[in-house]
């Protein structure tokens, strides 16, 4: 069972639909893009060897060595709705930072925010630029909400892949996404931000909580919806997380008290990392991977995420070109360079729903292709729609074996990101998979996330704060703490 977005009437996607009307070398076309389809088999393979490496990542004796990380959040319930405040929360995850002033009052939430760019310099500097850079967005924000003179409780969403040492403690393992700012992997991220703060001594902000964007997006949904159990990220990157049952975490420090479980940051981009996904890798997985800025790495990340699909899609019409089999051979500058076909143009061309391709023929004129059929345009509507679809049904996978590991009657699904909220089909496609794979009598739906990375920091660093008020009152009414 399956929640639907409501949306438009879509077309189905190209990979469903007889796209050769006129004459063309329809096997040589299939042929070389063949590697994208996947067979039922691949799936409930991929399923068996999903689970086991999260299990790695959960024992004690396997971790270590595990791809996939599966690190405890120290977060450990949904929101009971009494939390009410205000709060800050910052969200860094990609070429975008923001602040945001966020007020709970119950079930209401307002929300202020600010979009900050990160120059390119500074994603690939120092680390003390960087977070000199946030504090600086922070102190800029603050003051234009007349907030100097406050102390307010602040989350951080820090949305790369962390060791969470506490609520408030998060060591970087690795950078993605295109950052690489020197002094920072194996660093408590925020000790680096509060230092930042600091080194300004011009604002009074603590942070109380840092999360990734997964956990954001599941405590997001839970304040309006308690069955949420799993948040999902599908925009620039991928990651999920989900509750877990504290006799499954294996690394767990932290105290058995109730509720006897916690929501785990799996870090499933990194799956494959191993070699184990390789058996579905194409000739264009293995090119991306080469030319990315971390060749090895989030091998199961680069098969789905925004960030890749694009070059994907790219490389596989450029393939088609050379073979004579689109554009009549003939390409361009922008087509052969690396990067520039956008993973929004899938999205795009997808939506295209007749035979005129009106968005196909604009994507195609913004990369300077002067001479294009109506053949041309399905075949590049065929191409996107198999690497789509591919991408749609391996996060598919991923879901349906997190629901198939909790056994939860119900659950919620959390999902944010540009790739699942933009294209046309991702989410029948991962619905339609998720059935297929899910056991017998388990329910789920798929929700849209909003603002997951600002009010999903803002309500954990709400509960922190109320945890914290509840413990500091207890310390005061009996002289010792609880």
């Amino acid at each position: 069972m399956s929640q639907e977005k409501k949306e438009p009437k879509r077309s189905k996607p190209a990979s469903k639909r007889d796209i050769f009307k006129k004459p063309v070398d329809k096997h040589s076309v299939e042929n070389l893009v063949r590697p994208f389809i996947l067979k039922d088999e691949d799936y409930k393979r991929l399923m068996e060897i999903m689970l086991g490496e999260f299990n790695k990542g959960l024992g004690k004796e396997t971790n270590p060595t595990a791809k996939v990380k599966m690190y405890p959040t120290y977060v450990r319930d949904v929101p009971d709705g009494t939390e009410n405040g205000n709060f800050l929360a910052l969200d860094l995850g990609g070429t975008n930072f923001r602040v945001l002033l966020i007020n709970l009052n119950g079930q209401e939430v307002t929300m202020e925010s600010k979009i900050y760019l990160i120059p390119q310099h500074i994603m690939t500097g120092t680390g003390e630029h960087l977070f000199d850079h946030i504090a600086e967005c922070i102190y800029k924000f603050m003051n234009n909400h007349d907030l100097l003179n406050q102390k307010i409780p602040l989350g951080f969403t820090f949305s790369f892949p962390c060791k969470q040492m506490g609520l408030n403690h998060a060591v970087l393992t690795q950078w993605t996404k295109g950052f690489k700012c020197e002094g920072v992997e194996g660093e408590d991220v925020v000790r680096l931000l509060h230092e930042a703060i600091k080194r300004r001594g011009d604002i009074d902000v603590e942070c109380l909580a840092v999360i990734n964007d997964t956990v954001g997006a599941l405590m997001s949904c839970a304040h309006s919806d308690r069955e949420c159990a799993i948040g999902l990220i599908l925009g620039t990157g991928t990651n999920a997380c989900y509750i877990e049952k504290l006799e499954n975490v294996e690394l767990w420090d932290g105290d058995n008290n109730e509720p006897k479980q916690v929501m785990i940051n799996t870090e499933w981009g990194a799956l494959g990392d191993d070699g184990c996904l390789d058996f579905i890798k194409t000739e264009y997985d293995r090119q991306v991977d080469k030319h990315s800025i971390n060749p090895g790495r989030q091998t199961y990340e680069k098969m789905i995420s925004g960030m890749y699909m694009g070059e994907i899609v790219r490389l596989a019409l450029e393939k088609l070109r050379k073979h004579g089999l689109l554009f009549n051979g003939k390409g361009s500058e922008e087509l052969s360079t690396r990067g520039r076909f956008y993973t929004k143009y899938v999205s795009e061309i997808e939506s295209d729903v007749d035979d005129h391709f009106k968005n196909t023929k604009q994507v195609f004129e913004e990369l300077a292709l002067e001479k294009y059929s109506d053949e041309d345009c399905r075949i590049a509507q065929y191409v996107c729609s198999l690497v789509s679809t591919r991408a749609a049904f391996l996060a598919a996978v991923g879901v349906a074996t997190l629901l198939n590991k909790m056994e939860r009657p119900d659950v919620s699904v959390a999902v944010d990101g540009s790739l699942y909220r933009f294209h046309p089909h991702f989410h029948d496609l991962m619905v339609e998979k998720i059935e297929q794979l899910i056991k017998p009598g388990l329910k789920f739906k798929l929700m849209l996330s909003h603002d997951g990375s600002g009010k999903g920091a803002a309500i954990v660093t709400a509960v922190a704060n109320r945890l914290r008020e509840s413990q500091s009152e207890s310390i005061g009414e009996n002289g010792l703490e609880n």
